[in-house]
């Protein structure tokens, strides 16, 4: 179903790129262009999965997985896999059970947003050097999350969690859309400018 909707959506609106131009003017065949170059990164994931799968099945593993379970013991700490650790940390970083699992769930809900929030009229972050560096601070922010995902609940990682489940939420509900009207402020205050000139330059001429 996601491939379907995946080459309606090429179909239709073209290709994306880095430039943030749209692509309507000049297209070309979806056979043999973007298939050949789909089938490439399908054969470059399963080539990576594959080598997980047969050869290093235990490398995304946590130790604590192949203790065998005592039921009358409480383990000192669950620790999910790996690509659930930045959302487990969310959950742990409020106090509150019930605000913690709608965090954890809104903190994925809330990448839906992103076309609403997003309020800068230039998608490429190829000319937006604020956005770029804000960026990159997300996904550092994203890789403390994931770490604090696997440590146990006690501090300074509580204290730590909260401040980047704090910053996550921000990026998403403050940093993108203020930074994309200040953007579209200082473009309109600088064609302003550029238009205000020329015109004092042809009526000087005049």
């Amino acid at each position: 179903m996601l491939v379907i909707m995946h080459l309606i959506a090429l179909h239709q609106n073209g290709s994306n790129n880095p430039m943030g131009i749209s692509s309507s003017l000049d297209r070309v065949p979806l056979h043999p262009y973007y298939t050949f170059k789909d089938l490439v990164g399908f054969f470059v994931f399963f080539l990576v999965l594959s080598i997980f799968v047969f050869f290093l099945p235990n490398t995304l593993g946590h130790p604590d997985n192949y203790i065998p379970a005592n039921p009358m013991q409480t383990p000192a700490s669950i620790v999910p896999e790996w690509y659930l650790l930045p959302y487990y940390a969310i959950l742990r970083a409020i106090p509150s059970k019930l605000l913690g699992v709608i965090a954890m769930i809104g903190s994925i809900l809330i990448l839906f947003l992103m076309p609403l929030l997003d309020t800068s009229r230039v998608r490429s972050c190829a000319f937006r050097p604020f956005m770029r560096l804000l960026f990159w601070g997300f996904v550092v922010n994203f890789l403390i999350l994931t770490w604090i995902g696997s440590q146990h609940p006690e501090p300074p990682f509580i204290t730590i969690g909260q401040a980047c489940s704090t910053f996550y939420f921000s990026y998403f509900l403050l940093f993108v859309p203020l930074i994309g009207l200040m953007e579209n402020t200082l473009s309109d205050l600088a064609t302003l400018g550029s238009d205000h000139s020329s015109y004092k330059k042809e009526a000087t001429l005049k």
